[in-house]
């Protein structure tokens, strides 16, 4: 596997992000067919059913572009830790995952090392997702393929470490693919990340904003209507730090200037009967500040490829990234 092989029907250097709830099989298909890397999350999907469906309509989606000519991007499956400690349903959906060659995995909350050792087994490339040096590090001695660089301005789980430093940190340790989000809605701001040193970019908030989207309505339009100032961090509401919509907080009925107190370390507040988060309380990132539509992801996707062309980022990112997994 080489990144020519693995990225050649990429139309732009970009990766819709695997995210909790928004995620869905016509998102990732979207994505796939219209040329940017659809991400998926491989431990939100609950049966091994429906997991092997993702999978198998994916490869039949990608042998019908492929006999008609067509442009494929790979789509992307993000495997949480937890997944790989899981004796039952996470050995099934890894045995898939292998049974079916899938070539890109995402890595995220913990020690990418057994993903990879497995994924290596049969050929798939490793990207674990890192909001630290320390953390990339780590899993650059774990022998990943590629760094999710995630920055301050992310939806959901941010870093807090500008991409105009972090970026250029992690490449300077690291010369596997790099893949720059945070704050990421426009062609300009997928021009920055090249300009930083990543490979590709990762937009999350603008893909909850689609059609495709597995997120409900009223989520995709308050990311059209907030602001960036409606953008607040939180490890109130999962126990963790997140970016969160003020306005899906006061929806719940909590006051965001005076949030409850968590219950413990890790731990968030009680919640309100019958909200959970992300379901419930909505995420998004800086980016929100950029978006003020609902678009089909194909639309979305011209619309970017038009912008990012009329950017003045170096042209040879394509030889860039084809030099990676040599």
């Amino acid at each position: 596997m080489t990144a020519a092989t693995l990225f050649s029907g990429l139309r732009l250097p970009l990766l819709c992000a695997p995210m909790s709830f928004a995620s869905s099989l016509p998102m990732a298909l979207a994505c796939c067919t219209s040329g940017v890397i659809g991400g998926w999350q491989g431990g939100n999907v609950k049966t091994i059913e429906e997991f092997e469906l993702y999978l198998t309509t994916l490869a039949d989606a990608e042998k019908t572009a492929n006999a008609e000519g067509k442009p494929w991007a790979p789509h992307a499956i993000n495997i949480p830790s937890a997944i790989m400690r899981d004796p039952e349903l996470g050995k099934q959906k890894i045995d898939l995952c292998e049974k079916m060659r899938v070539p890109l995995l995402f890595s995220s909350i913990g020690d990418p090392g057994p993903l990879v050792k497995r994924a290596h087994d049969w050929g798939g490339v490793v990207i674990h997702d890192v909001t630290t040096v320390k953390h990339a590090e780590k899993a650059i001695a774990a022998g990943v393929d590629g760094l999710m660089v995630t920055c301050a301005g992310a939806g959901g789980h941010s870093g807090l470490l500008t991409p105009m430093a972090f970026v250029p940190k992690v490449r300077s340790m690291f010369e596997g693919i790099i893949l720059m989000g945070g704050g990421v809605a426009n062609g300009a701001g997928i021009a920055g990340a090249l300009a930083l040193g990543a490979d590709l970019a990762v937009m999350g908030t603008r893909f909850i904003a689609t059609n495709e989207s597995g997120a409900v309505d009223g989520h995709k339009r308050m990311i059209a209507e907030a602001g960036m100032q409606d953008i607040m961090m939180s490890d109130v509401v999962n126990g963790l730090d997140a970016n969160w919509i003020r306005q899906s907080i006061e929806k719940i009925g909590w006051d965001p200037a005076h949030l409850p107190e968590k219950r413990g370390p890790m731990r968030g507040a009680e919640m309100p009967e019958g909200v959970r988060p992300w379901r419930d309380i909505w995420s998004a990132g800086h980016s929100a500040g950029l978006i003020d539509d609902v678009l089909p992801v194909a639309t979305l996707i011209d619309r970017l490829i038009g912008e990012f062309e009329q950017t003045d980022v170096r042209r040879d990112w394509r030889d860039r990234l084809a030099k990676r997994l040599v």
